[in-house]
């Protein structure tokens, strides 16, 4: 069974920076594509960034060039550098593993206010 977590959510100011790390157990980590999804109250959830098991990566129009998705093999985690924060990135961030299966984690609060 895949456990996904996902920490480094907070408060913080707009214009300000924050990196999500998203950890899984298991060796189908390498081999996953691995996405960051956002959810904001009353809304859809909705794809943030993904990372394939080669590198490749895609990113939502509203946060290309302020966010960067990257992975470390060795450590099992996926990382979400977001910078230039907006009031409207104001979400619970999930982190998702796919592979032959899916596996998500619980959550993490982004909040960002002055």
């Amino acid at each position: 069974q895949v456990h996904v977590e996902e920490s480094g959510g907070g408060l913080v100011q707009p214009g300000g920076s924050l990196r999500l790390s998203c950890a899984a157990s298991g060796r189908i980590f390498s081999i996953s594509t691995v996405a960051w999804h956002r959810q904001a109250p009353g809304k859809q959830r909705e794809l943030v960034a993904h990372i394939t098991s080669g590198g490749n990566t895609n990113y939502a129009d509203s946060v290309k060039g302020r966010f960067t998705i990257t992975r470390d093999n060795a450590k099992n985690t996926v990382y979400l550098q977001m910078n230039s924060l907006k009031p409207e990135d104001t979400a619970v961030y999930y982190c998702n593993l796919r592979w032959a299966g899916s596996a998500w984690g619980q959550g993490t609060q982004v909040t960002v206010s002055s």
